[in-house]
Formats: C-alpha cells, structure tokens, sequence
C-alpha cells in the first residue's frame, strides 16, 4: 500500500486556482509555497488521493540540465505508468512518499533527489532550483497533482539508469522547441515547460561553482 504526501488545495491556493506554469520570480515566492506545504501537508493512500480533488499531491519535477544541454527522455513499455508509454518528457519525477520524511523544504527536495537518482546516474551532486509550479485543473489526472519545477544543474555526466525503461539524451532548447512544433507527443507538462524554458534559468548559479 503506497501513502502519498498532499496538501488542501484551499491551503496553497487561497485566493485562486492559478492554471498552467508559474515561475517564481523570488526565493521568498518559493519559499512561500514550500512552507505552506510543511504547514498543511500529511500523508494519505495513495488510492484515496488520486480520487479527492480537495487535495494536491505535490510532484517534484525535475528538468536537468547541464553543459551538453537539457535532458530528453522518452518511457519505454517497461516504464510502470501506462498514460506515459512513448510520451517524451523533460521532467524526472514521482510522489513524495514517507521514506522522504524530513522537515519543511527538505521533505520535498529529499524526493526529488530521490527521484532522480532512481532514473539517472549523475556524476556530482545536482544545484536545485525551486522554479516554479505547474497546475492543470483541465483533466482529472491534473486535478489532483501539483507540478513543482525545479532546475537541476548536473555538474557533470547525465546517463540513464535502466535503459530498458527509459531512453534518454541531451539535447539544445531549439531542437525541443522544434519538436514540439511538429507535434511530437510530449507529455503536457513538459509541453507546457518547454514555452517556459528561459524563465527557469537552466544554468549553474556563479556563487556555486
């Protein structure tokens, strides 16, 4: 039995259910979400979760990038998700489950360090970036998850870990925009970030080199 982490929509959205990518302009606005996550947030079934658009199950994802450009993956038929099969993705990501207890902000980097060193091998310790969120009330798969995007700057290799369930490369931001021009099948989340590129700033922040 999985048990996922949620939180009240009510809670990260007082005024509005604001649709699509938002970037945080400020650590504070980052900050901001990631406390209102550690105020409201337990843990559920993941069952009764995915049936109760009263809450948002947070998902850390995860766009990596380093020198050789931006991570592009697509699932294979071995991936687990079914709606996923043969989508391309740009984000590495996945529930915050208990095994990623810590306190406030930690609880939901810890899952997305997890995350990615369950499907990638990296050569050092990744910069992550809150960047912002991505909410989709239009679906009802969308209705009870909440995207939050960050920028993963590999400061070395990126290589796929099972590659019999997940292929994968680095590629420039032109070439993914012209995918998606041609209609190729994203999965939406990455469709929506890939208009977004620019604003989540993937690249090593100076102070950390």
């Amino acid at each position: 039995m999985e048990f996922v982490f949620v939180a009240p929509r009510e809670a990260l959205f007082p005024s509005c259910y604001p649709q699509g990518f938002h970037p945080f302009r400020t650590g504070a606005e980052a900050s901001e979400m990631l406390e209102r996550l550690g105020q409201h947030g337990f843990f559920v079934q993941r069952e009764r979760a995915e049936r109760t658009p009263a809450w948002k199950q947070p998902i850390p994802y995860c766009v990596v990038a380093s020198e050789e450009g931006i991570l592009l993956m697509k699932r294979r038929a071995k991936g687990g998700e079914a709606r996923l099969f043969d989508k391309l993705t740009i984000g590495v990501g996945g529930h915050i489950n208990p095994i990623d207890h810590a306190d406030g902000a930690e609880l939901v980097r810890n899952a997305a360090r997890r995350e990615m060193s369950e499907e990638l091998v990296l050569l050092g310790e990744p910069e992550l970036r809150l960047a912002g969120f991505l909410n989709d009330d239009s679906n009802p798969v969308g209705a009870v998850h909440l995207g939050l995007v960050f920028a993963a700057i590999a400061t070395g290799s990126v290589r796929i870990r099972e590659e019999d369930v997940l292929e994968g490369r680095m590629v420039e931001s032109e070439e993914l925009r012209a995918s998606l021009a041609r209609g190729d099948n994203f999965e939406t989340w990455s469709a929506t970030l890939i208009a977004h590129l620019d604003e989540l700033a993937l690249v090593r922040h100076p102070a950390t080199t």
